[in-house]
């Protein structure tokens, strides 16, 4: 494995870590703040920024629309916009809109990239991925109830969802629907385009998360379907396909969630590197000459650098030889650079002391945010569990 990087693409990271230092970083007090208007302005102004560079959409093809050059070259980029929350969207590849991007140049037909594809991968229009529900098992999407029921030309919707990632302002979801509830448990659901604004679709709230609700882009929402009817074209891939879907579209998204993990691990190091070495706690010596400090920083930069690492081998791997040879790679990054993310941000909130317990900072909101990376997409005991049977299968 050569995970050497050309000079082309390391111009690219230099370019892109050159706008998070001088344009993005400095807009994460307005969005500490909540000042969402402000925040707005400051981050199209910046996506023009990044267009212009010739860095927009590193997670799709040229031919629609982005500058994707390979998966390990994806997950190098994920790893430097991760260092903030505004990272992604100012690139155009924020969650949960590059994996519906995704999912519609493999399985969209020519109408709807057309309609949805193209202006969303322009960054004109935004989506939302509509699958967890409130009363079912997110672990399990087999257990999903939520119904699409085909009435001649129109898909009749009904159920609630929620954790409906940036429904707050978006133009469409993708809704993953029960449409074969007598097929086996893997063949019931399908992905279903849906409008926003058509009748029957209904937002009720965003739910707030540690105490902070969100809004926008940054905001997770409880919504409804009831009796929404849409045309039934707007089905994605074919009827039955929808949990297969779904793990097409994880694979992909794993990789770049975990390295954008590791891009926030990164700088919460940096950041408790440079305070602890200005953090006098005596006349003539600071925090970084503590001992137990030190063991904390060296604990840390060994995790991260074996969390980084496993994630390029998946990347690598994935692009090499597919992504069946790396299919228990894919669970064991999840949980493994989840944890890493988490005892390393604790560490560096715990060395700032008070400091790191007010939005004087990032790391409170990337403590309260990122708390969730043990859960989404399936949570640490989920698995653990199947990667534990695969093992003893061998």
């Amino acid at each position: 494995m050569d995970y050497s990087i050309s000079e082309s693409l390391q111009s690219r990271l230099d370019q892109t870590q050159a706008i998070l230092e001088s344009d993005i970083y400095p807009m994460e007090a307005t969005y500490l703040k909540g000042e969402w208007q402000a925040l707005d302005e400051m981050l199209y102004a910046t996506r023009k920024k990044v267009k212009d560079a010739g860095l927009w959409a590193p997670h799709l093809h040229p031919e629609d629309g982005g500058t994707f050059t390979g998966l390990v070259d994806l997950a190098l980029f994920a790893e430097v916009l991760g260092q903030s929350p505004l990272g992604h969207f100012c690139f155009g590849c924020q969650a949960p809109d590059a994996g519906n991007a995704e999912l519609m140049v493999l399985h969209g037909t020519d109408e709807q990239k057309a309609e949805y594809l193209a202006p969303l991968a322009a960054g004109e229009k935004r989506s939302c991925f509509a699958m967890t529900e409130p009363h079912t098992a997110g672990s399990n999407p087999t257990l999903l109830d939520s119904t699409a029921v085909l009435e001649g030309d129109e898909w009749v919707i009904n159920g609630r969802k929620w954790f409906t990632t940036s429904a707050d302002g978006a133009d469409f979801t993708v809704a993953m629907l029960i449409t074969e509830p007598e097929a086996n448990k893997h063949s019931r659901a399908s992905m279903i385009l849906v409008p926003l604004d058509t009748p029957g679709y209904k937002m009720i709230r965003n739910i707030p998360i540690m105490g902070h609700e969100g809004k926008g882009y940054f905001s997770h929402a409880e919504i409804e379907f009831k009796d929404c009817r849409v045309p039934a074209t707007n089905i994605l891939g074919k009827r039955g396909q929808g949990f297969a879907l779904a793990q097409e579209r994880l694979g992909p998204g794993r990789i770049q969630h975990c390295m954008r993990w590791m891009g926030i691990a990164k700088r919460s190091l940096e950041m408790m590197c440079s305070y602890v070495k200005t953090r006098k706690i005596t006349a003539t010596q600071t925090l970084a000459d503590q001992q137990l400090m030190q063991a904390m920083i060296a604990d840390s930069a060994a995790e991260l650098a074996a969390a980084r690492a496993l994630v390029l081998e998946t990347a690598w791997t994935v692009e090499n030889k597919g992504f069946s040879a790396a299919r228990e790679n894919i669970a064991l990054i999840k949980f493994y650079t989840a944890n890493v993310l988490q005892r390393v941000v604790d560490r560096s909130l715990q060395a700032h002391g008070g400091l790191g317990m007010t939005d004087d900072t990032i790391l409170s909101h990337f403590y309260r945010e990122e708390r969730a990376a043990r859960i989404y997409d399936g949570p640490d005991e989920v698995h653990k569990i199947s990667v534990a049977k695969k093992i003893l299968r061998g």
